[in-house]
């Protein structure tokens, strides 16, 4: 840990961290457990404890072909649900008892069979970022990665997208088709939705993280750091992304830092994972504009995903017939890729 982390984590809090990462990792090897950690997650645990580290996908991948008895979840609620949702028989285990989502929580199942009778025999992309109950509404699930691809995929002339509402706006533009967000009062004039001309509807629901990111901070780093790359989330809004020089998933973010050689770079995404990118490449300059680290991810530490193995706490469950539903939906994003 030292080695990676040495100017991005204190020394005392390495030392710290680095003996609960034992404790851990000893644990794990007892309870045959197999540990997921999310991009987003602190660099002293993202570095030291997890097995396989990644993406929405990439997680949502590892859980299916897990051979172990338990699985840890070091990321938020509705990940782990989805490693439920692919593994019925295993224990999927939450180190933190609520860790939560804002995008997750602005849609429920309802609203999703209102979107289905409001616009009969529309199918239905609903981003991972969702509960399993919202899940099992819907034809097939995307992420930030593969949602172009998915919306394309089903080969219909409108698509339901849910509930991102910049992730939506930039899939809109993507692939070129006009978005609508629905209202619940009537337009004048009488029009109401069904009535408008369309190829996408969207839903507004944000990212508590990523919405906070403007143009006015890339013009301003811009300003001071002319040569700088800028990487923006799919869940900034469109005009954010449009400014930005790249943009992408944050396996892609990733991906692209390790493949470029841009004198600096500046991710526009939850903070700690600037952080771990700045510890895998410390030949590369990182720019520090980002201070926004997302509430929910935040609350998994290590002393919790250490007690959630010792005491085989917070178990998630997901009712076997949402669990069913949810499943072929995540099945159909995993098959895409």
């Amino acid at each position: 840990m030292k080695a990676k982390l040495w100017d991005i984590v204190p020394d005392f809090e390495l030392r710290y961290k680095a003996g609960l990462a034992y404790e851990i990792n000893h644990l794990k090897r007892e309870k045959n457990a197999v540990i997921l950690g999310h991009n987003y997650m602190e660099p002293a645990l993202y570095h030291s404890i997890p097995d396989f580290t990644g993406d929405s996908l990439a997680l949502s991948r590892r859980a299916a072909e897990t051979d172990k008895d338990i699985i840890v979840f070091c990321g938020v609620r509705f990940m782990a649900e989805t490693a439920k949702i692919l593994n019925p028989l295993k224990t999927v285990l939450l180190p933190a008892e609520k860790a939560g989502c804002s995008l997750a929580e602005s849609i429920t199942a309802e609203d999703v069979r209102r979107l289905r009778a409001q616009f009969p025999g529309v199918p239905v992309v609903t981003y991972v970022n969702t509960y399993a109950d919202v899940k099992a509404e819907s034809d097939i699930c995307c992420t930030s990665s593969n949602a172009a691809a998915v919306v394309e995929s089903l080969g219909t002339a409108t698509v339901i997208f849910l509930p991102d509402e910049y992730l939506a706006g930039n899939v809109a533009r993507e692939t070129g088709k006009h978005i609508i967000f629905p209202t619940k009062t009537p337009r004048p004039g009488g029009q109401d939705d069904a009535q408008l001309d369309y190829q996408l509807i969207g839903w507004h629901g944000r990212c508590e993280v990523h919405e906070k990111f403007t143009v006015e901070d890339i013009e301003n780093v811009r300003a001071q750091f002319p040569d700088v790359v800028i990487l923006a989330h799919p869940e900034c809004s469109p005009a954010v992304v449009t400014a930005a020089d790249f943009s992408g998933s944050t396996t892609a973010m990733i991906q692209y830092v390790e493949r470029s050689s841009a004198p600096r770079y500046l991710l526009l995404t939850e903070c700690a994972m600037g952080d771990n990118v700045a510890a895998e490449n410390p030949g590369k300059e990182m720019l520090r504009l980002c201070s926004v680290r997302c509430p929910h991810m935040n609350q998994i530490t290590l002393e919790d995903t250490r007690d959630a193995l010792k005491y085989t706490r917070y178990v998630i469950e997901v009712p076997e017939e949402i669990r069913v539903r949810a499943a072929r939906a995540v099945e159909r994003m995993i098959a895409i890729g």
